[in-house]
């Protein structure tokens, strides 16, 4: 009776994570399909009386949404791969290592999660104008990196952590340089690390809204946060449908890659642990 009353507060709770974050996104794609009457009506309902695809051909014909949208996804692949590609050696350095050095490169990032972003874009961008990459793509692909690196590093350095030390002992024992020993040991079985890094960066620089709006003032630079915000009008008003169309077309890319990224972190998940 224990067992069948715990499956079922298991399967309950499920139940209701599932209405909890899938509830929005339902509502979002019932409105990007809705009239503006159905929209503003005073008791909406939540299926359509009929299907308006109208929103989605605004969305993509009259906003720049899709010159916006190839924007994003450079910017955001870029910035993952760097990110990717620099952290790998300063988190294994970083888990490896011990003293004053390594505790004083803890707190720094911690103060920098901590620390208002915010704050900080009178300097970054005094910085940028005086390289002249204000209003560039690749100065804002450098800011995100910037941003982005600290949590990464603490992040990967987690999973580095977590490799036992016997592994790189028998690597130098076979007279193995480290740079090898990363390459072939340490860097494989950082794969699944590696992904939630990569899923952490992608999806924070594709939904960052304020360091674009502040760098890029060229709308055929803007990214597509700058452009959704666009839809709204002044005192709140605006095209709603059209929104809700352009957001839906907003999140798949970011659901897509999270799809694929995430099946190879279960796969290489599991051949770890049977390999262990």
């Amino acid at each position: 009776m224990s067992r069948i009353l715990g499956k079922f507060t298991i399967a309950f709770t499920v139940f209701l994570f599932v209405i909890f974050l899938g509830g929005p996104l339902v509502w979002l794609v019932s409105m990007s399909l809705k009239s503006p009457i159905e929209i503003l009506a005073y008791e909406p309902k939540l299926l359509p009386n009929e299907i308006q695809l109208g929103n989605y051909q605004e969305a993509l014909e009259k906003s720049g949404i899709i010159h916006a949208f190839i924007n994003s996804v450079v910017i955001s692949t870029v910035s993952t791969l760097v990110i990717c590609l620099l952290v790998v050696v300063p988190a294994y350095v970083f888990a490896r290592s011990k003293g004053i050095l390594t505790k004083g490169m803890s707190l720094w990032i911690l103060i920098s999660q901590v620390f208002p972003l915010s704050l900080l874009i009178i300097p970054m961008f005094l910085s940028m104008q005086r390289l002249n990459l204000v209003n560039s793509q690749f100065g804002l692909i450098l800011i995100y990196v910037i941003i982005n690196i600290p949590f990464s590093l603490w992040l990967l350095r987690s999973f580095v952590l977590n490799i036992p030390k016997e592994l790189e002992e028998a690597a130098r024992i076979d007279g193995a340089t480290t740079a090898y020993m990363i390459r072939t040991v340490i860097l494989p079985l950082l794969l699944p690390g590696m992904v939630v890094v990569a899923i952490f960066t992608f999806v924070n620089v594709w939904n960052e809204f304020f360091f674009a709006l502040v760098f890029l003032s060229d709308p055929e630079k803007a990214t597509l946060p700058l452009k959704l915000a666009q839809f709204l009008g002044s005192e709140g008003r605006g095209r709603f449908g059209a929104l809700a169309a352009a957001t839906v077309m907003a999140i798949i890319p970011a659901l897509v890659m999270f799809g694929i990224i995430q099946r190879k972190f279960s796969d290489n998940f599991l051949a770890g642990a049977v390999k262990g």
